[in-house]
């Protein structure tokens, strides 16, 4: 008998015990396609000798030390290197160890600078229905994923809640890309109005959506629209790349495509590509120079935060993703994926829209392809295909509820960028097996 406490009790997961590559290993010798990454996490794959060797020369030399004392070398020489790639402005970075410790420290951090400037009214935060930030208080509050939100509802922050761009559901027929983008982006300007602009801190959303809704990304326009309405009325914008950050959208941090510099950013999963526990936010010079000049202190913390073998290994990871130019890799691949789903699924009279950006792409299923309708959800189509696929050794992440928490199910995959072309087809053809099993 278990005395872990597992994610369902009612399943008894196998016991991983080896990966190489695209690939984990399980203890009866059965070999699982990693076509998700975990959750989007394991973008070098798994065994990468320089990521372990980076983090055990690290524990040789300095496994801890509490940053009310000390920093560490590696937590500098990260910190350096972000602040180097990162979009314009940003200048200093806060590491935790994992997604929702960045959301919250954003949130926190959004708070308290208007606290530190003079403007305590402001602590009204604005993000996006179908959007999911974390599973922390705070970062849950701030996400609109409604499955996970429902049975904590009592503990939750007043947060407000505006439709996502998801072009696919409410785009109308007579609209282009770019207008529907400027329609959507302008439902914050009204949220901000009806809140009274004075009371708002911050915005915040994913460059492209991630679990809850299955690699939606924004049309063209969107996010400049949106850091205009952020800048016209003082409001913190705040980018969750946690999912779609570090390469895995085919830049290295997503809202490049979108030509957006955020206030605060936040980054995981791929940061420490599943080698050690690892996030960060990222925050302008403004922000920080807000906290330097008032209190100076960051009312906030964890006991791990910046720990000298997590850093170190994001710190090899990103170096890693420099030097073998994994990045460009992701986009490249990124695009022989989607080919090869539209070619296998394009025509599907159950796949409804294939999207996404790098080797980061959904597919949303649906029981009507001409009307869009969704599947009923007490069919679980989603959980049918992660089963099935799962049975015919691929990992992939499916979820139910894309179109308002209840309705609708979509695949999504984030693959090792380090995937091969034969990887490809074999991810294609098993998941094209596991919806057909499911359906």
């Amino acid at each position: 008998m278990s005395h872990v406490f597992p994610r369902h009790t009612k399943s008894a997961p196998p016991v991983a015990v080896g990966g190489e590559g695209c690939w984990l290993v399980d203890a009866a010798g059965r070999r699982y396609l990693d076509g998700s990454g975990g959750a989007a996490v394991s973008c070098l794959g798994h065994g990468d000798r320089e990521v372990i060797a980076a983090v055990k020369d690290q524990l040789d030399r300095l496994a801890f030390a509490h940053t009310g004392f000390f920093t560490s070398e590696p937590a500098e020489a990260l910190a350096d290197l972000l602040i180097a790639e990162a979009p314009a402005g940003l200048d200093r970075v806060y590491f935790v160890s994992g997604g929702s410790e960045a959301t919250e420290a954003a949130i926190k951090l959004a708070r308290q600078y208007f606290v530190e400037t003079g403007q305590p009214q402001r602590g009204r935060l604005i993000a996006r229905k179908q959007s999911y930030h974390g599973n922390t208080i705070g970062a849950l509050s701030a996400g609109g994923n409604e499955w996970r939100r429902a049975q904590f509802g009592p503990l939750l922050l007043d947060v407000s809640h505006i439709e996502p761009c998801y072009e696919y559901r409410l785009r109308r027929d007579d609209e282009s890309a770019e207008e529907y983008g400027r329609r959507a982006a302008d439902a914050l300007e009204a949220e901000i109005l009806r809140l009274g602009p004075e009371s708002v801190m911050a915005f915040m959303a994913e460059p492209v959506v991630g679990a809850t809704a299955g690699a939606v990304p924004a049309v063209p326009g969107y996010f400049r629209r949106i850091r205009e309405i952020c800048d016209r009325y003082g409001v913190l914008l705040i980018l969750d790349e946690v999912m779609c950050g570090m390469g895995r959208t085919g830049s290295l941090f997503a809202c490049e495509q979108d030509g957006v510099a955020p206030d605060i950013l936040c980054i995981a999963k791929g940061l420490g590509a599943g080698y050690q526990p690892i996030g960060a936010m990222l925050c302008s010079g403004a922000i920080y120079e807000a906290i330097e000049g008032g209190s100076g202190f960051f009312q906030h913390g964890h006991t791990y935060i910046g720990h000298p073998a997590a850093t170190a290994a994001g710190l090899a990871v990103l170096k890693a993703l420099k030097a073998r130019g994994l990045v460009a890799r992701s986009a490249a691949m990124g695009e022989a994926l989607a080919a090869r789903l539209e070619a296998r699924l394009g025509q599907h009279p159950h796949v409804g829209d294939l999207r996404g950006r790098g080797l980061f792409r959904g597919v949303e299923l649906v029981a009507d392809r001409e009307t869009k309708a969704p599947f009923d959800p007490s069919r679980k189509v989603a959980a049918k295909v992660k089963a099935a696929a799962f049975e015919a050794g691929l990992i992939c992440y499916p979820m139910a509820g894309t179109i308002d928490g209840r309705t609708g199910d979509h695949v999504l995959l984030a693959p090792p960028f380090i995937i091969s072309e034969d990887e490809l087809d074999m991810l294609v053809d098993r998941l094209a097996g596991a919806i057909d099993a499911a359906i």
